[in-house]
C-alpha cells in the first residue's frame, strides 16, 4: 500500500512511520510503499510493492514471468521489470530495470502484469554470456508448450540486435522437435502419476544385440514408452522386436500427446499395472547412441 492510500484511510504519515518502526507491526519496503505486517514478503508481495512503486505501465519479464506462466523454474535473485523508455526511474535493490521502446502488450496473472513468455525469455537470454545457459533458455518455453522457435526468432528480430549474436546462434541450431515432445511426454506422466523413468535408451537382448529403442523406460518392470511415432503403417519393425521379448510397449505420436493426453495417460497406467504383474524381460537399456555416432 502506497503512502496516499493510507493518508485516504486516515492514517497519518507520522502513524505510518511509527506502525513501520522497530517492533512495529507494519514493514516499509520501498520509499512510500508498506506492507500491512511485519513479516519477510513473499515473492509475489515484492512484485506488487514495485508496481506500487513504478506505477502503471512497468511489466515483469524474465524468470518471475515465466513462473507466472507455468513454468518451473529456479526464481531469480533479481526481479526483471521493463518500463517506459520515457521513465527516468532508478533502480532499487534486488530489481533490475530495462527501459524499452517496445513494451509488450502484458499478460495479467493474479492482478500483475508479465511479459509474454518468448519476451521474457530473450529478455532473460540476451543478457546471458554463456551459450550454454542461453541454450537451457531458450528451451523452457519449448519444453513447457508456451511459444515455439519461430515466435523466439520473431521476437528477437524485432527487438535490439547488439549483443544478441550468441543468442541468434543457439536458436539457428535448435531442433525444437525433441524439445516439445519431451515436454508434453512429461506433462502426460504427471497425469499419468507413474514414478519417473529413464528416458532414450536402446534396449538390447543380453547379448548385447540391439532390439529398439525407448523413449523412456521403467527398468525394474520392463515398460517400453514410444511416444514419436509415425502415424499410419511404417516406422519400422523394431516395435514386434521389443514385444517378443515380453516387454509390456505403449506406442502414441507427439499428435496424441497434445490432442488426447489423458487418453495415453490411462494407456500408460493401465501398461504399468500390467508389467508390474508380468515376469520381467530378459533384457538391458543402455544410452540411447545418437546415429552417426556409433563406432
Amino acid at each position: 500500500m502506497n503512502l496516499e492510500q493510507l493518508r485516504r484511510a486516515g492514517v497519518s504519515d507520522r502513524r505510518t512511520r511509527r506502525l513501520c518502526g522497530p517492533g512495529g507491526p507494519w514493514r516499509r519496503l520501498h520509499p512510500g510503499v508498506v506492507l500491512l505486517r511485519n513479516t519477510t514478503p513473499t515473492r509475489q508481495q515484492l512484485l506488487h510493492a514495485l508496481l506500487v512503486r513504478y506505477g502503471p505501465g512497468v511489466v515483469i519479464t524474465g524468470a518471475d514471468a515465466l513462473q507466472a506462466h507455468g513454468v518451473k523454474c529456479p526464481t531469480a535473485s533479481e526481479i526483471r521489470l521493463l518500463v517506459p523508455d520515457h521513465c527516468r526511474v532508478v533502480a532499487c535493490e534486488g530489481v533490475r530495470l530495462a527501459r524499452t521502446a517496445r513494451l509488450p502488450e502484458p499478460v495479467v496473472i493474479d492482478g500483475l502484469p508479465f511479459a509474454p513468455p518468448a519476451r521474457a525469455t530473450l529478455d532473460m537470454a540476451r543478457s546471458e554470456p554463456d551459450p550454454v545457459r542461453i541454450h537451457q533458455l531458450l528451451t523452457l518455453p519449448l519444453y513447457w508448450g508456451l511459444c515455439d522457435r519461430q515466435e523466439l526468432l520473431t521476437e528477437l528480430a524485432t527487438g535490439p540486435q547488439r549483443g544478441t549474436a550468441a543468442v541468434r546462434k543457439v536458436l539457428r541450431d535448435l531442433d525444437e522437435g525433441p524439445i516439445q515432445a519431451h515436454g508434453l511426454a512429461t506433462h502426460v506422466l504427471d497425469m499419468a502419476h507413474l514414478p519417473p523413468p529413464s528416458w532414450d535408451l536402446t534396449i538390447c537382448d543380453r547379448r548385447g544385440r540391439r532390439l529398439g529403442e525407448a523413449d523412456a523406460w521403467w527398468d525394474e518392470i520392463g515398460l517400453a514408452w514410444q511416444y514419436r511415432c509415425t502415424p499410419g503403417p511404417g516406422g519400422g519393425f523394431s516395435h514386434l522386436a521389443l514385444a517378443a521379448t515380453g516387454i509390456v510397449l505403449v506406442r502414441c505420436t507427439v499428435r496424441q500427446l497434445r490432442q488426447v493426453p489423458q487418453d495415453v495417460a490411462q494407456e500408460l497406467a493401465r501398461a504399468f499395472g500390467d508389467a508390474s504383474r508380468t515376469p520381467r524381460p530378459r533384457v538391458r537399456a543402455i544410452p540411447m547412441t545418437p546415429m552417426g555416432d556409433a563406432a
